[in-house]
């Protein structure tokens, strides 16, 4: 395996940003590797000089999807291109989004300034730590049946046909019309970008040339042949909607394996392309993430089922794992979607990559899915063949797009009881104005305020997000990704315009901490009377200086959420539940009812502590929360069984979008054959008693508190984070400390 990729791979980890310069993963579209042939375009100021100078006279003379189009066209004849001798894969030169200045910032400030009082409120609560939120252009998943059926000049055929049809009965008016100029400008150009990657590659004698040349080819004139044709489909796909288009892609292929299948069956079979010609293929494929190394990790799946057959894993299920496996990378990141008939050899073969320390690999349930899409409204068929759209979120195919996602701090609404509804952080007076806390007369009125917070500070939010999500199809017109739907081309309807099923997310967050606190105010206070709560307000406004006593009480309590205790993992699902309850009747901006939350909290674990004074928990101002549906930082004593206790206390149908539990364990307790059988029945405890996704961490303190003394002997060691893997060296020493602290609690 790897003929070529171990000499090629250098100058493939230096295509989009240059190793030996300092990198900022968060703004990495920013940045250059390689430099590509002069000829073949313009360099990045003379883009944007003249892309500034052509977007100035669209605007009076053309509508937002036409001028959208138009600067998208203009990347794409413009832009320096590359077909390198190293790679199998088409370079992008200018891939940092440089037409949304013109485009999507220019008329979401537009919209802010409109609705100002509404804008306000959105940051006063990102500022406090409460909740923060955006538009969703971050969770498309494009229809890859489509695209790998027609390619992209059948996709241009299918909608000039739609647009005729509608024509022909009268049915077409000014808003379709627009959509369809707009969606057919974006596909010629896409044709024709592929066109100059073909003639370009035809000047090359390099001995990648002529396969190279035939897979634009192929591309250029219709649809994928073979399975080499298909990853740079993907590929181009990916490039073009992220990097210029402004509309994340994340997955690629309906899951990887499965979307391969038919085109590594047939290539073999025919001698077009041997295995091992493939495993490197994909092997090149894969680099391409790794490269442009996205700080939250670009997904894709693998396995799953549908309502015919019991599991999708096959021969490239096992092929793309060892390809993986041998690189050594840790983004791209994969899910696996697992059921009880998911080989067991090939769930080994994933957990055995993690206890080796490739720990970007996250099991996600097709049992909880197929649940929670068909309480979302799916039919039994459409919920089984699902995609994954996310870190751990999932869609029907081709049946919904995001237009909003929230990130809610179940934390916050503590310190709003305790301090009235005024937040410290901001001096404002941001949620209702309740009761002093000496007028708190037991835990069951405390509690009941806390609902009262959460669900107006949520409610609030989602009011305020609302004018923005009615005008989303206006700031960034979804026209490459809409063109893929059928459904869209049908209406000529951008996807979102309720072209198909628009969803506004909610997050939550620090739900474990939430728990944590109440428990603590509960155990304090009413319980054994340490403290009146006018005490433990003075306490937390003095961030537990002269209060360490009771700070240490409250950290060091078994009634903890993650340990098995059942009076304190029933506020999980209550706490949920409140917040679904009080959304459930809501729709939003395009008239879209609620449908559930997600216990995800990207790095909301990390901004909302910030923004967080001390809590009863024993936590300090501005220290993380937990995250997921994982329990705090060192919170979970009481071993691995006792956590997926706590966790799956958690309805599947109360988070119909998704929630992860994040577990660590010991290498004492997952050492040798026995060692990874314990880690197998880990996994299906959870699954079986009805988690949705959980991924792993295996360290022991001693190990990370070595690799934070002495980062020069762990260059390679990866830490999964919340949905994606970093290198440990990466990470704050905060953030550091945090997953010491919890190595340190748990059991062996």
């Amino acid at each position: 395996m790897f003929k070529t990729l171990l000499s090629d791979r250098e100058v493939i980890e230096n295509k989009y940003h240059k190793l030996d310069e300092e990198y900022d993963f968060f703004n990495r579209m920013a940045y250059h590797g390689y430099d590509y042939d002069e000829s073949t375009g313009l360099s990045d100021e003379e883009l944007k000089e003249k892309l500034a100078d052509y977007a100035a006279t669209l605007y009076d003379n053309f509508s937002r999807p036409v001028i959208k189009a138009k600067l998208f066209e203009f990347v794409l004849d413009n832009t320096r291109i590359d077909v390198n001798e190293h790679d199998y894969f088409i370079g992008l030169y200018s891939w940092g989004r440089t037409i949304s200045p013109h485009t999507v910032f220019k008329w979401r400030d537009e919209l802010n300034k409109k609705y100002s009082d509404e804008r306000q409120l959105l940051d006063d609560y990102g500022n406090a730590g409460i909740c923060y939120g955006w538009l969703d252009y971050d969770h498309t998943v494009p229809d890859w049946d489509s695209l790998c059926a027609l390619g992209f000049k059948g996709i241009l055929n299918r909608l000039e046909a739609s647009f005729e049809k509608h024509k022909a009965e009268g049915t077409l008016t000014e808003k379709k019309e627009e959509f369809f100029k707009g969606a057919k400008i974006e596909c010629l150009a896409i044709i024709r970008f592929i066109d100059r990657l073909y003639e370009y590659s035809l000047t090359k004698s390099f001995e990648k040339a002529p396969v190279i040349s035939e897979c634009l080819k192929n591309l250029r004139d219709g649809a994928p042949k073979t399975t080499y044709d298909v990853l740079q489909l993907i590929y181009i796909y990916f490039m073009l909607s992220e990097s210029i288009d402004h509309y994340q892609v994340r997955s690629l292929g309906y899951g990887l394996d499965s979307t391969l299948l038919p085109y590594f069956k047939n290539d073999v079979e025919s001698g077009r392309f041997s295995k091992e010609e493939i495993a490197e293929f994909i092997g090149y494929f894969l680099m391409q993430w790794s490269s442009i190394a996205n700080y939250w990790g670009q997904p894709f799946y693998l396995a799953g089922r549908t309502a015919y057959k019991k599991t999708l894993v096959n021969e490239l299920s096992y092929v793309i794992l060892d390809v993986y496996d041998k690189l050594g990378i840790f983004n791209p990141k994969i899910q696996i979607k697992v059921n009880n008939d998911t080989p067991k050899d090939f769930v080994l073969k994933a957990l055995e990559m993690i206890r080796h320390g490739n720990t970007s690999i996250v099991f996600t349930s097709d049992d909880a899915i197929t649940k929670a899409l068909m309480s979302r409204g799916a039919t039994y068929e459409e919920a089984c063949d699902s995609v994954m759209s996310g870190c751990y979120e999932y869609k029907v195919k081709n049946k919904g797009i995001g237009i909003s996602c929230i990130y809610f701090n179940a934390l916050k609404p503590v310190s709003m009881v305790i301090d009235s509804g005024f937040d410290t952080v901001t001096g404002k007076q941001l949620s209702l104005k309740t009761k002093d806390v000496s007028e708190i007369s037991s835990f069951e009125e405390f509690y009941s305020l806390y609902l009262e917070h959460l669900t107006h500070l949520y409610l609030n939010y989602i009011g305020a997000l609302r004018p923005q999500e009615a005008q989303i199809q206006t700031i960034n017109p979804s026209l490459m990704f809409s063109c893929t739907i059928n459904e869209c081309v049908e209406t000529l309807t951008d996807a979102l315009d309720n072209g198909i099923e628009n969803i506004s997310g909610g997050t939550l967050s620090a739900l474990g901490s939430a728990i944590d606190a109440l428990m603590a105010v509960k155990e304090l206070v009413f319980d054994k009377k340490l403290l009146t709560l006018p005490e433990l307000k003075k306490a937390l406004d003095n961030n537990w200086e002269g209060y360490e006593k009771y700070r240490l009480i409250a950290q060091n309590s078994k009634l903890k959420y993650g340990n098995g205790n059942e009076a304190a993992d029933l506020y999980a699902p209550a706490i949920i539940k409140a917040l679904v309850s009080c959304s459930s009747s809501l729709t939003n901006g395009h008239g879209q009812p609620y449908k559930g939350l997600e216990l995800h909290s990207a790095r909301a674990f990390v901004i909302h502590g910030k923004a967080t004074k001390a809590t009863p928990d024993g936590r300090f101002a501005g220290e993380e929360t937990s995250k997921n549906a994982s329990p705090a930082p060192g919170s979970d004593k009481s071993g691995i069984t006792a956590l997926i206790k706590s966790v799956t206390t958690i309805d599947t149908v109360l988070c119909t979008v998704g929630a992860c539990l994040d577990a660590m364990l010991h290498p004492s307790a997952v050492q040798g054959e026995d060692g990874l059988e314990a880690l197998y029945s880990v996994l299906y405890t959870y699954i079986n008693k009805g988690g949705h996704s959980i991924h792993f961490n295996i360290f022991s303190p001693e190990l990370l508190k070595d690799a934070q003394a002495h980062p020069e002997n762990y260059k390679n060691l990866q830490v999964r984070v919340c949905g994606w893997n970093i290198l440990w060296n990466d990470m704050a020493k905060e953030e550091q400390d945090a997953y010491i602290k919890r190595a340190e609690g748990i059991s062996y």
